[in-house]
């Protein structure tokens, strides 16, 4: 190998070849086409940029010498990989040089600007590293000459076609020159990655870096799947974040807005996260997965167009919010831990309603839970298996606004008890009528203030009713008394009314 791959190699700390690496260099060394076959985070994609980059150093690519026009050519699925793959070809090329200066990588994906990619290319790349969409417009544009492309890499085919990329492709392939080397790496092979194979490729070489019957999952990744109540999920997230040895965690969803719902509501709980989904521009989107890759923030929450793109040695836990679409989706998530020969831990929360998609997957990759034991945040088990403190909370620090939201509870706990409040401050005035009532003034008037201490507070009813039954002789007298101060009223304003209502006061 070229002397400064190899020293741009050990300072990444990569001294020694993975499985898949070891059977691919030398076969692409050589110029052989191959089929690499491996499951994600065995180092696929050291296994083909390695090599190429000695190709391209050694100019052994069996084109004419580096003149600025693209020489290599990597198709990615997503825009994610495409920018992983770029900045691990640079870090592995930093000190290698062609014939006009250090080799140069330029990514070139969707939601940029044409214009900066239009000009480095203007100024010459040596390495292109692409999606299938964004290739195809430069190419029909004459802005992206594949004419002298040598060294051909479809990465993750199998996604590709799952988003489908293969008409794209095929149109890509038609546009390369016809002797190349081309390279196909893929973790699954379904019959029209076969058929592509056959196609575009010449006497391809099939390496498998595992054995045949090897699960598809890491044997170094610990499984735990549970059946959770929707509403109780964000709390089960935030104490599983609380697990001893917790360090940079994936957690996923099958929507858009149920990601940005769980980064805003952990976000609130005091965790560092952020959020990748289509919702989220580019810029947003490579914001915080740069975040996460130099650890401003050890959380992530992303959709599964994410899970392919995001290569990071150090994720020790991933959360699948929702279950997985299929058993080819919870392979790519939970791969995102246990890579590079560490160990990681995997939770799946699975809804009553996805039971049925979840025995689907339990069945295609013989996992042996078909059952998830029914879980909540308070359960004993979820703190026993994941390590979590007992008396750990949903939280990660005190908010601030706790103290204004001990007031509120104060404030709807003196709006939840309006009877005991309004039966106090209604008793006075009961007392206070029926101190007048027996003074000798106007009985409706005590009359008026039960009946209004009826309508503001039940409790105050029954007060006002026994008082009623207690004095029942002075209310009596009130109602007799009442007419003869009437008449006596009205006699004060006509001596001709005097006789009549004396002589009825004597009668």
């Amino acid at each position: 190998m070229d002397a400064s791959i190899v020293r741009a190699l050990s300072e990444m700390g990569i001294e020694r070849t993975f499985a898949i690496q070891e059977l691919t260099l030398p076969l692409a060394i050589a110029g052989d086409d191959l089929i690499g076959q491996a499951r994600t985070g065995m180092g696929k994609t050291f296994g083909f940029g390695v090599p190429l980059l000695h190709r391209l150093a050694t100019d052994n690519s069996g084109t004419t010498p580096l003149d600025g026009t693209p020489r290599a050519l990597i198709i990615v699925p997503t825009r994610e990989l495409c920018v992983q793959v770029s900045s691990d070809l640079e870090n592995a090329s930093k000190y290698l040089s062609g014939a006009n200066g250090p080799v140069k990588v330029l990514s070139i994906y969707g939601g940029r600007p044409y214009e900066a990619q239009i000009s480095a290319l203007q100024n010459g790349v040596d390495v292109v590293v692409g999606t299938p969409g964004r290739l195809l417009d430069l190419a029909k544009q004459n802005h992206l000459i594949l004419g002298k492309v040598g060294v051909l890499v479809l990465d993750e085919a199998d996604e590709m076609l799952d988003l489908g990329f293969l008409p794209d492709i095929e149109r890509i392939l038609g546009m390369v020159p016809d002797k190349r080397q081309t390279m196909l790496f893929s973790a699954t092979m379904p019959g029209p990655i076969i058929t592509l194979a056959r196609t575009f490729l010449t006497q391809p070489t099939h390496i498998r870096a595992e054995e045949a019957e090897s699960s598809a999952v890491h044997d170094r990744t610990a499984q735990h799947v549970y059946r959770a109540h929707a509403l109780d999920k964000v709390e089960m997230v935030a104490k599983v974040l609380k697990a001893d040895g917790r360090g940079a965690t994936m957690v996923f969803t099958r929507t858009k807005r149920t990601a940005q719902k769980v980064a805003d509501e952990l976000a609130e709980r005091g965790y560092s996260v952020g959020a990748v989904h289509g919702d989220l521009g580019q810029v947003q989107r490579e914001k915080a997965l740069k975040a996460f890759r130099t650890g401003k923030i050890d959380v992530l929450v992303a959709t599964d167009v994410a899970a392919r793109g995001i290569d990071i040695d150090d994720v020790t836990h991933v959360i699948n919010y929702q279950c997985p679409e299929d058993e080819k989706t919870y392979v790519h998530r939970i791969g995102r831990t246990g890579r590079a020969g560490r160990t990681g831990i995997a939770v799946t929360l699975v809804d009553w309603d996805d039971i049925p998609r979840w025995q689907l997957i339990d069945k295609a990759l013989d996992l042996g839970m078909p059952d998830p034991v029914e879980t909540y945040s308070s359960s004993p088990h979820l703190f026993t298996d994941l390590g979590i403190a007992t008396d750990a909370t949903g939280t990660l620090r005190k908010e601030p606004s706790r103290a204004p939201a001990k007031s509120a509870e104060d404030n709807t706990a003196s709006v939840d008890a309006p009877a005991a409040d309004a039966s106090s401050t209604n008793k006075p005035r009961r007392s206070r009528s029926r101190r007048r009532t027996r003074a000798g003034q106007d009985g409706q008037t005590g009359a008026g203030s039960a009946d209004s201490a009826s309508d503001s507070a039940p409790g105050a009813t029954t007060v006002a009713t026994e008082s009623n039954a207690a004095d029942s002789t002075s209310a009596d007298t009130a109602t007799k008394t009442a007419p003869r101060r009437r008449r006596r009223r009205r006699s004060s304003g006509s001596s001709a009314d005097a006789g009549p209502s004396t002589a009825s006061a004597s009668e």
